[in-house]
């Protein structure tokens, strides 16, 4: 029996403790860290799982809190969108129309859909503020489609008399037959250098102008980016 004890077991435990870990310390990391997964295997996967939640919670909780803002302000944008078409009666146009005589302005005028603004200026050339304004209405016409922007040379129009120099420009607006605003000498409503914006409010601030159309094609939150 004495023979079949090895020199192991004549070393005290507490001696034998101090080597194993001497042999530990000479150990390369890779080893020491494979020994220490074999002690606890399901540490280093808990571990793993803690930093992959921390990393979802910190990390992409924003980037998933953004995409779900974009989605619904993209899903809104489109009720919008959906309703305003379902609302907008009527044709819709492309620039200013020229009209070439009083019979063109009078058709415009009596034969336009009952839901169309039409909004007719009369200028004639070399009167101030005539120019800047057929550029203005330019502008606004690529904003209100469903507006019929129209304009007749005072000369043309076969109504000279009625339209001096001193009147020009003028505007007026019409809806199912209707004059709603006669704007003679408009541009003494506006500052001497002016722009569509200038013009659009001018209008506005009598209630002439329809909700303006929402831009086609734009869509900020495909573009939405943090």
């Amino acid at each position: 029996r004495e023979a079949l004890i090895t020199k192991q077991d004549t070393i005290p435990a507490n001696e034998r403790f101090k080597l194993e870990s001497m042999d530990q310390e000479n150990l390369p990391s890779a080893k020491k860290e494979l020994l220490r997964q074999m002690s606890s295997p399901n540490r280093a996967r808990d571990d793993s799982r803690a930093n992959l939640n921390r990393k979802m919670s910190v990390q992409e909780y924003e980037m998933l809190k953004e995409e779900d803002e974009g989605c619904l302000k993209k899903y809104r944008r489109r009720c919008m969108q959906e309703m305003h078409d379902k609302l907008s009666f009527g044709p819709k146009f492309e620039g200013v129309h020229d009209l070439d005589s009083g019979e063109a302005f009078l058709e415009v005028i009596e034969k336009e859909h009952h839901s169309t603004v039409v909004v007719v200026h009369i200028y004639k050339f070399g009167v101030r503020g005539c120019e800047q304004l057929n550029s203005c209405l330019d502008c606004l016409a690529t904003e209100y489609p469903t507006v019929k922007f129209c304009r007749i040379d005072a000369v043309a129009s076969g109504a000279a008399e009625r339209f001096s120099d001193e009147v020009l420009p003028t505007l007026l607006v019409y809806k199912a037959g209707e004059l709603l605003g006669n704007f003679l000498a408009c541009t003494q409503h506006l500052n001497e250098e002016f722009f569509a914006t200038d013009v659009e409010a001018f209008l506005n601030s009598y209630g002439l102008l329809p909700e303006k159309e929402l831009p086609a094609g734009e869509d900020e939150e495909e573009n939405y980016v943090e």
